[in-house]
């Protein structure tokens, strides 16, 4: 048997990395195929918030953007994908849970704006949120359980996608605290199941202030999050 680390593996030691809430929160996923499905949501996540930071001019971002753009024609027209590990994750997480196209395609969208150097205002700034985190969390629901009301999975992702940005926004926390209050109220609705595709809010208000969590006290909260099913 080799040793090896499968592609599953990779990305899960990525997203440990680069991505230690949402990571956390999907330790407590019982299925391992689900929890692979989820992290390639969080991957295919990352490596678009990754296009307008590592692009040195527009235009190459805009190419990097296409490009994941070019691996959803692929996935959704039965074609080969390339060789990609979270292209190919993503092709086998869209198979196995029916996703569709349209969340994939506006968490690409929403990228497109990172690339403008204005600052965006609170309307603007909501809106890339929600089809970035909020997006993510909602498609990671549709994995876990596909019956849990997708609002909730929505606000609780674009909170913690707000929150990350408030820290240098101030004006932007006032909305990450309507965003929790909204996720808080639909987390009850939510099963165990699906819950830690909204787990990673728990940490939204802690980032809003600037002030990220130990790793023993991130722990601490996500298990008495998960334990109570409340963020």
């Amino acid at each position: 048997m080799s040793d090896e680390p499968t592609p599953a593996e990779d990305l899960n030691a990525l997203i440990a990395r680069v991505d230690p809430d949402r990571w956390l929160s999907s330790r407590f996923i019982v299925d391992p195929t689900a929890r692979d499905d989820v992290v390639a949501l969080y991957a295919y996540d990352h490596e678009l918030a990754r296009a307008p930071r590592i692009a040195s001019n527009p235009l190459l971002g805009e190419v990097r953007l296409t490009w994941w753009r070019e691996v959803l024609d692929e996935i959704f027209e039965g074609r080969p994908v390339r060789r990609h590990p979270t292209a190919q994750a993503l092709a086998v997480a869209v198979e196995r849970r029916s996703l569709p196209r349209a969340p994939l395609e506006a968490m690409i969208d929403a990228r497109y704006r990172e690339l403008d150097p204005a600052p965006l205002d609170a309307h603007e700034a909501l809106a890339w949120a929600q089809s970035s985190g909020g997006e993510a969390a909602a498609l990671a629901l549709a994995v876990l359980d596909p019956g849990s009301p997708r609002d909730a999975a929505m606000a609780a992702g674009a909170a913690w996608a707000l929150a990350r940005r408030a820290a240098d926004e101030p004006q932007l926390k006032n909305e990450v605290g309507r965003l929790m209050r909204k996720a808080r109220d639909g987390a009850r609705q939510v099963s165990a199941e699906g819950f830690p595709a909204l787990a990673h809010a728990v940490f939204a208000p802690g980032r809003a202030r600037g002030r990220p969590p130990s790793r023993l006290l991130s722990r601490m909260r996500i298990v008495w999050a998960v334990a109570r099913g409340r963020l």
